[in-house]
C-alpha cells in the first residue's frame, strides 16, 4: 500500500533507559533536524504524542498573534 503523498510511516524505535529515542535519518532529513535542534514535544492522551521543531511552532504562533491583531485589537 502506497502512502497518501507528503505522509510518511518511519517504522519503530525503542525507548532507553533513560526514556531517549532516536529519530531514523530518513525522518531527520526530511524535517531537517539537526544536532542541537530544539524540539517541541506535544501530547493527546487519545491520539498520542506528536513532535515539532520549535521553530515550526513559533512560525505558527506569530501567525496566529498576526490575525489577532488585524481582526480585533
Amino acid at each position: 500500500m502506497s502512502m497518501p503523498k507528503g505522509k510518511h510511516i518511519f517504522g519503530t524505535v525503542k525507548v532507553g533507559e533513560r526514556g531517549q529515542i532516536v529519530i531514523p535519518k530518513e525522518a531527520r532529513e526530511i524535517f531537517d533536524i539537526k544536532s542541537g535542534d530544539t524540539l517541541l514535544v506535544l501530547g493527546d492522551k487519545k491520539k498520542g504524542i506528536a513532535i515539532v521543531k520549535s521553530d515550526v511552532m513559533k512560525d505558527i504562533a506569530l501567525k496566529i498573534l498576526k490575525g489577532l491583531g488585524e481582526d480585533g485589537e
